[in-house]
């Protein structure tokens, strides 16, 4: 088992990739805090890994705000007495939205989960994992993260954003034994859409550029993603940006 003992915060858990992650990183040997702001989708995720024979807790958050977020940490840390796993994984996405057309509303709501979320995340986690010696921190972006036309201006500018949060963790806290990885996804099959009634330029160019994806994955393969940067398999992989998208931006 490649994470035996390990204790593993997973937000945006459940559904999707994080619900994938939950349960591999459970059968993995993990202890596994499974965190989502819809109650009846990560209950579902905890009830399926106790089922399978492993280890999970619910939390209810919203990552979007500060004390939700501290509050699931403080459940892993008062659960399992520690915290060797921090999965960045809930996000939305913004419509396909082009930046004259963006209003203040949908820009702050995309970053308030998408990034700042995670910083919240990963400011709490970090001087627990330092007294621990280490830990891994894995941060979903996007291709919108290495591309320009994938989604529209604030879930982009959001993912890039990730990578530069990510980078920088990776580079300042490497002394301490603190990994800080994200993955770029491409098209995966899950429920995030496109975020509500698309706007219709936007969505035109997104056609455009989806049109060249060569598949959608499915979550599971983005999940053996996370498992791999999570565990010592990884233990030399820090700062890097891990693109998963079958050869899409290669294209």
């Amino acid at each position: 088992m490649r994470l035996k003992d390990k204790v593993a915060v997973i937000t945006g858990a459940g559904s999707g990739m994080g619900k994938e992650m939950a349960k591999l990183f459970a059968a993995e040997g993990a202890k596994v805090v499974a965190a989502d702001i819809v109650p009846t989708g990560v209950e579902q995720v905890v009830a399926e890994i106790t089922a399978a024979g492993g280890t999970a807790t619910a939390v209810v958050a919203n990552v979007a705000k500060e004390d939700d977020v501290e509050a699931m940490i403080n459940t892993a840390v008062n659960t399992y007495g520690r915290l060797d796993v921090l999965v960045n994984n809930a996000g939305i996405m913004d419509r396909a939205t082009p930046v004259a057309d963006c209003s203040d509303e949908l820009w702050n709501r995309v970053m308030a989960v998408n990034l700042n979320g995670p910083f919240y995340a990963c400011r709490l986690a970090v001087p627990i994992m330092q007294k621990q010696g280490g830990g891994s921190i894995i941060n979903t972006a996007s291709v919108a993260g290495v591309r320009g036309g994938a989604a529209g201006v604030a879930y982009t500018s959001s993912k890039h954003a990730v990578l530069g949060l990510t980078k920088n963790i990776a580079g300042y806290y490497a002394k301490d034994g603190i990994r800080c990885n994200a993955i770029c996804p491409g098209a995966v099959a899950t429920a995030i859409g496109i975020g509500g009634e698309p706007h219709q330029g936007g969505l035109e160019q997104l056609m455009k550029v989806s049109a060249t994806s060569p598949r959608v994955a499915q979550a599971q393969e983005i999940a053996t993603v996370a498992l791999f940067l999570a565990s010592s398999d990884a233990s030399f992989v820090n700062g890097v940006a891990l693109v998963a998208d079958g050869g899409w931006v290669a294209l």
